[in-house]
């Protein structure tokens, strides 16, 4: 991609918005940062002549930007934005940006839940390729921070999310992979309609070559399958397929091209519960599609262990276990997690909504939860569903501080306390690691 001398408007200054207006500035770019709040690490840029507008809307006509580069996190709404559509200043983000300044191949997953943990097992998967493998995007390293160094035979594992998808124009992964739809970000997208078509752009550029991973069990999905160019291949748990990845009793298979094998017990994959088996199967998919041997693929289904704040266990004391769950950041993560247990559970609920009812997850927590704390903005909104679904079993905190002490008085020698909080983190937390950071200092401290 061309890119010395060109004006560019990064809008965001958060991690995406500051590596691209980086890579943008050693590209020779004049670079425009601007963001609603003043970060707090930009000497960097500044000495390489980064111009920043903090505190207010940027005015395009004045900046004459060949195009704007927007960070995920933040609304295509808002007026600079809305100036630039309507005078044909191209809106990309940083995922478009890295992908035209990459020679990698990319192997993309998005999803609603469970993103983050495939990603990182596929990326384990990858290495068995022999080829360098760099895992990023969502998961936390923006990909335009290695973008340029990538040679053609290195292979990108991509965790993508309905925001970046939104301002895609040529982005192509070779491997696209999506592992579920369930509500969330409808304070975003309006509607599920208008969240499932930002997801279903990771395949809308893809060629007859490439390759489309969907999910048979998830009815959204599987319906998706007619509109893809690249050949379609399914996962399923409930379903025995003529192709794709499928559960045969016990056994986990791989049927395609013509072969038929066993990869292993489901009971043999070191990361628990129906959920990660889902996960699992759309990572199988991608290995062997890649290259990787089924052997290789067993190995590592036996000993990948997850990712940290995705149902990880801190510690146990006094017989009570505690899990740190804080990627939970939607109702239906937060039953996954709830389903992915048989011991009683005191679970901590809360934090900033995102237009998601709980009514689904509070029926739930009445059948298998055992107390629970609520804490945070999504306070009000909880206890009513809790209420609705008769579960009274719950206290009121006011900090986060409060939860950890709160749900260890609770528990009892043999329960789980569970952080799955079915919220966002951005009511008192910058992010949802920041938020498990503070969990487990939380318990540790105990």
């Amino acid at each position: 991609m061309r890119n010395m001398g060109e004006k560019v408007l990064v809008i965001g200054a958060a991690r995406s918005g500051l590596a691209g207006a980086e890579f943008l500035a050693k590209q020779g770019c004049q670079v425009v940062l601007t963001d609603m709040k003043q970060a707090a690490q930009v000497d960097n840029l500044a000495e390489l002549g980064v111009s920043f507008i903090w505190g207010e809307q940027p005015d395009v006509a004045a900046i004459k930007p060949d195009y704007i580069v927007m960070s995920p996190g933040v609304p295509l709404t808002i007026p600079p934005v809305k100036y630039a559509q309507e005078h044909g200043i191209p809106v990309i983000g940083e995922l478009e940006l890295a992908y035209r300044n990459c020679k990698a191949s990319f192997a993309a997953i998005t999803g609603t839940n469970g993103k983050t943990t495939t990603t990182t097992l596929i990326g384990e998967l990858m290495k068995k390729t022999g080829r360098n493998v760099f895992v990023g995007g969502n998961i936390g390293v923006p990909i335009i921070s290695y973008a340029d160094q990538l040679q053609e035979n290195d292979i990108v594992v991509a965790e993508v999310s309905s925001f970046q998808l939104e301002t895609i124009d040529t982005f192509c992964p070779h491997l696209a992979l999506m592992i579920n739809l369930t509500p969330d970000h409808l304070d975003r997208h309006g509607d599920m309609a208008g969240y499932l078509a930002a997801k279903a752009r990771i395949f809308e550029n893809q060629k007859e070559s490439d390759y489309l991973v969907l999910n048979y069990d998830d009815m959204a999905l599987r319906d998706l399958a007619p509109q893809s160019t690249g050949k379609v291949i399914f996962f399923s748990q409930q379903h025995k397929l003529e192709e794709g990845v499928y559960l045969d009793g016990e056994q986990v298979m791989l049927a395609l091209d013509g072969q038929c094998i066993t990869i292993c017990r489901a009971d043999e994959i070191a990361i628990k519960g129906k959920h990660n088996l889902e996960n699992a199967m759309g990572a199988i998919a991608f290995a062997y599609l890649s290259g990787v041997s089924p052997s290789d693929i067993r190995e590592v289904l036996m000993t990948f262990q997850g990712v940290e704040h995705r149902l990880e266990p801190v510690r146990t004391r006094n017989d009570i276990l505690y899990i740190n769950d804080s990627k939970g950041t939607n109702p239906d993560s937060t039953i996954k997690a709830i389903e992915a247990y048989n011991r009683p559970i005191v679970i901590i609920l809360g934090g900033k909504n995102k237009g998601v009812p709980f009514t689904e997850l509070a029926q739930l927590v009445k059948k298998r939860v055992k107390k629970a704390v609520v804490v945070g903005q999504a306070k009000p909104e909880i206890i009513a569903a809790l209420n609705e679904a008769d579960f009274h079993d719950y206290v009121e905190v006011d900090t986060f501080e409060e939860t950890v002490s709160t749900a260890a008085g609770l528990a009892e020698p043999g329960d789980i306390v569970l952080l799955s909080p079915a919220c966002t983190s951005w009511d008192m937390f910058s992010s949802f690691e920041e938020r498990g950071k503070l969990f487990k200092e939380l318990v540790l401290a105990l």
